[in-house]
């Protein structure tokens, strides 16, 4: 993708400069909000070291060394590199669930939970759809 702008450009795309960026699949998941379905992203099965990027500006998220397998069927992490994401609440389909986005593009990435294990709890389920994978050399 390239040099990546500031984060106040990438906030500022319009719908139009999002669907030439995205693929379809990336669109529905990081701007419309959707969700993959479960098992279908090849994130969930990457071991290596390396780095999981937002795949809308390529702003780092998670390190590897966080990722486990939870059995949910979507990459999970049990924390997010500081800084990185943002939270708020999403009470879509009669349930309320904390909905995570990119904090450079605010691409929405996935939900996170508190049935997680140490050292914070946390599962951040993620679409594979809204990350990019950075191996480390």
């Amino acid at each position: 993708m390239g040099a990546f702008e500031t984060a106040k450009d990438e906030a500022a795309r319009s719908e139009e400069e999002w669907r030439e960026r995205l693929t379809p699949e990336q669109y529905r998941v990081l701007r419309g909000h959707g969700t993959e379905r479960a098992g279908t992203s090849p994130l969930n099965h990457e071991k290596r070291p390396g780095t999981f990027l937002c795949a809308g500006c390529g702003q780092p998220l998670f390190e590897s060394e966080t990722k486990y397998e939870s059995g949910s069927g979507w990459p999970s992490f049990f924390a997010p590199i500081e800084g990185a994401v943002e939270t708020q609440v999403d009470r879509s389909f009669f349930m309320t669930r904390t909905e995570v986005h990119c904090q450079r593009c605010k691409g929405h990435l996935g939900h996170v939970f508190d049935d997680g294990p140490a050292p914070t709890g946390l599962r951040y389920c993620m679409n594979g759809a809204a990350l990019q994978f950075e191996p480390r050399e």
